[in-house]
């Protein structure tokens, strides 16, 4: 049976509180400044830095893969990898082996991209994480 003591129960109400407060301002944060100067949102940018760091392996990653590791939904996702796409960042071939599955690679203009907006991005973090209290506006 679950503790029903209020004093616990209310700490870890206001932690939670606080962690949402820390996520969203973060995140507010991260679309505002990557949009204004690198026409990226923050999942746009996730999506980039993943396929640069599995540069390593080969630099192809299947949507289903990558889904997991961005925390969005497969058709958010697909939504998401076209405007890369469209924008020249990233590019989809279908997988040899499963005509159903489909990597996506970072293009060279994703590189890129990714690359210069990458020092803005830990910046934001830095800024944002390590405040005491944070805002979106």
């Amino acid at each position: 049976m679950p503790n029903d003591d209020p004093a616990p129960a209310a700490d870890l109400v206001a932690e939670w509180r606080e962690l949402l407060a820390r996520h969203a301002a973060t995140a507010c944060a991260l679309d505002r400044e990557l949009g204004e100067h690198f026409g990226l949102g923050m999942s746009e940018f996730e999506v980039l830095e993943r396929l640069a760091e599995d540069l390593d392996c080969g630099g192809k990653v299947r949507v289903q893969e990558l889904a997991e590791k961005v925390h969005l939904s497969q058709s958010a996702l697909s939504r998401l990898i076209g405007r890369l796409e469209k924008n020249g960042m990233v590019e989809r071939h279908m997988c040899p082996e499963d005509r159903r599955g489909v990597f996506v690679l970072l293009s060279e203009d994703g590189r890129q991209r990714y690359e210069q907006a990458r020092p803005l991005h830990r910046e934001v973090l830095r800024r944002t994480l390590t405040a005491r209290q944070v805002t979106c506006g």
